[in-house]
Parts: C-alpha cells; structure tokens; sequence
C-alpha cells in the first residue's frame, strides 16, 4: 500500500525517535492508520525506517504513554492502533505541533517538486503513463473514505514524478509525502476539497497528454497550491477553537 510507504519511508538523521512519534502519531490520528491495525514488528520498522532498535522501541513507548497504540504479548502479538483516540484535544495532533509558517513552507517545497515533476513529465510521458495516470485520477475518483482518497491522492503524485524520469525528484516527493498524506488525511473529510482536486487532477492528465508544459505546470501547482490555501485555513480555524 503506498500510504503505507510513506509512512515508514525512511528518517532522516535529526531527532530520530521524535520523527518517527510525530509521523506515527500523525498517521494514528488523521486514520491512515486505522484502529486495531498493526504495526510491522520492531525488527521490521527498524529495517523499513532506517533506525536502531533502540530508536524504534523509544518511539513506541512514547506511542503507547500517549495511548495510540498498544501492545499485546504472545506469539500472535504486537503493537496495534488504538480504537478511541480524540483527534482534536490530543496534544499530538497535526496543527497541535505546526505553525502556519510551516504548512506555507512545506507547501512551497512541495509545489516546487511537483511543479518541475510536471514540466519534465510533460515531456516525456509515454501514452501508457498517461493512461496509468488517468486510472489512478478514477481511484481518486471513486474513494469514498478520507484514507482512500488520501492513498489514492498519493499514488497521482508519486504518478507524477516518477514521470519525470528523475530518481532524485521520485525520491523527493515519497520524503515529503512523509508529512503531507496525514495532513492531506484531515482536508478530504471535506467533500467540496474532494472534488474540486478530481477536476484539478482530471485536467491536469489532458495537460500532460497534449504534451502542454507551462498548462501542465500550472496545474500542478495549483493542486498543491489548493491543498495549502486549506491546511492553512483549517490550521486558523483549529487555533480558533
């Protein structure tokens, strides 16, 4: 699942154990990972993350003290998602910890990946990528949950620049994508978002299959520009309440 690859894409080298809470517990909260689910073992996450073990068991404690996973021993155990979580008073919530600086910086970064990914793809998509690309738009299309249309949104922009035939813009996007899916999670619980990114994806696939570079570009920036214009907005209204 690529939601899932990008939730346990690999850290970067700064405050391991808290990246991996923060992902984790993003990802708990906003329901890509869903209640009851369980968690790859400690070995695996390790492997998966590019951390220690003693990395990841920090991080699962501190997962477990704020109650969003839990652990059951045994040969059938594990550390699985928790049912009951409160997503707007846990201290841990996405724009608990983020400003709106931030949002409009990691917007930008992330305009900037997709936007170029777009230029390059507009040029060098194939006739099957473009029909690759549409089915995932018709996923997106078709989700009728938050999570799906999430992974489903994910899987159009990772589309998007591997397209570009560049392995450091691919690369780029799955480690953004790290912090975007669970905030992107919390914008599709708003039917209106859901379809206005269908008509921008849906445009932007005649774009890049007419080989239009500077229509291609705008949309894609626009996608993005459309997903931080609403983080922003719900960011305020969450500091409002």
């Amino acid at each position: 699942m690529i939601t899932h690859a990008v939730i346990f894409a690999p850290i970067g080298q700064v405050s391991r154990s808290d990246q991996i809470v923060q992902r984790l517990s993003n990802a708990i909260i906003t329901g890509l990972l869903e209640p009851k689910e369980q968690l790859p073992n400690e070995t695996d996450l390790a492997k998966m993350m590019g951390v220690s073990h003693i990395t990841i068991r920090e991080a699962l404690n501190t997962l477990r003290a704020n109650n969003l996973i839990y652990t059951v021993r045994g040969r059938n155990g594990g550390s699985f998602v928790c049912e009951k979580i409160d997503s707007k008073n846990n201290a841990l919530h996405p724009f608990k910890a983020i400003s709106t600086d931030y949002l409009s910086d990691l917007g930008e970064m992330h305009c900037a990946i997709i936007s170029h990914s777009a230029r390059l793809a507009s040029r060098r998509m194939t006739s099957a990528d473009i029909a690759k690309f549409r089915e995932f738009v018709e996923v997106l299309r078709k989700a009728n949950s938050p999570e799906l249309m999430t992974q489903a949104d994910m899987r159009c922009l990772l589309a998007i620049a591997a397209s570009s035939h560049s392995a450091r813009l691919a690369n780029q996007e799955l480690q953004v994508q790290a912090e975007w899916a669970s905030l992107v999670a919390i914008l599709y619980r708003i039917d209106s978002v859901h379809a206005e990114i269908i008509a921008l994806y849906s445009a932007l696939a005649d774009a890049l299959a007419a080989h239009n570079e500077a229509e291609s570009v705008q949309l894609a920036t626009r996608i993005i520009d459309t997903f931080t214009y609403y983080l922003i907005e719900k960011k305020l209204k969450y500091n409002a309440n």
